[in-house]
Formats: C-alpha cells, structure tokens, sequence
C-alpha cells in the first residue's frame, strides 16, 4: 500500500535548466545485455523515483555542484556503460539494454527554499515531492529512454543540495 504525502504548508519555487543528455567522457562498448527474465517482468517496468538530500561540503566551497555532478557522472559512465544506453524490446517482449552511450538525461536546477524549512524529521514519504522532481516530456516510459534522470536542486542560499 503506497503512503500518501503529508500536506505541508511551505511555498517555493524551482528554476530549472534545460534537461541535456551527460554522454561518457570516452568511447564505450556498443552491445546488447539481455535482462534477467526477473528484471524484465512486466511489474518492474516503470520509474523508481528517488530523492537524496546531501548538505553543503564546505570543501566544496567555490565549486559548481551541478558542474562537479555532471563531470563526475561522464567519467562514471566509461564504467558503468550499460547505464548510458536504452532499454529495447526484443521478441517476447524480452528486455535487453542497448549500450549506445546516448547518456542519461540531467538538469540543473535552484531553488528559494532551505533543508530547515522541511522540518527536523524527514522521513519518506518526502513532502513536496511533486514540486522537486521533474517530468521531462518524452522521457516518461521505459523503454527506448535514459535509464536515469538526474537532478540537482541546489539552494539559491548554498546551505544544502538536492539529487533526484
């Protein structure tokens, strides 16, 4: 049974960049992985949306988050090709990923709220998850789309990021 997210009371705004595909950052593998007959059952073929919040490194401090995420995200992906690619439909509506390096899509994104505001005790379900995460259109389904969307929500005020 799926929990309903709690009402809440605060206000903010999101600005987001436009959605742009992070490619490998070299030349990777070209080829079909079969799923497993359990990871291609038709009850898994949707979106998992996941919110992460990670506070401000103050290590960090005169860096781009979006720029070190989506730098780190390239090198990541030589790695981990596979996640690069697009899931296809073979015969008997069988899954298979084709790695065709196309990317995973990423937008950038500020917003006027603070990690305080959402109180002390943040357990899922996540409130607001509606106004954090964001719909690209086209890239809803499953198949022949990224396997992942990810965004970065940074405070205008540089206390907290968020990574959906």
């Amino acid at each position: 049974m799926a929990m309903a997210t709690p009402p809440t009371s605060l206000v903010f705004k999101v600005r987001r960049c436009k959605p742009e595909l992070v490619t490998p950052a070299k030349p990777t593998p070209r080829e079909y992985k079969p799923l497993s007959d359990i990871d291609d059952r038709d009850g898994h073929r949707f979106q998992y949306p996941i919110i992460q919040l990670y506070r401000c490194n103050p290590s960090m401090k005169g860096k781009d988050p979006a720029r070190v995420i989506r730098d780190a995200l390239a090198k990541t992906l030589v790695f981990y090709y596979p996640f690069a690619g697009r899931l296809r439909e073979g015969p008997n509506r069988k899954l298979a990923v084709d790695c065709t390096g196309e990317g995973v899509l990423f937008i950038e994104g500020d917003a006027d709220v603070t990690l305080e505001q959402f109180g002390d005790e943040l357990q899922p379900p996540f409130p607001c998850m509606e106004e954090l995460l964001y719909d690209v259109q086209g890239y809803g389904g499953v198949l022949n789309c990224p396997l992942f969307l990810i965004q970065t929500v940074e405070n205008m005020y540089k206390t907290f990021q968020w990574e959906v």
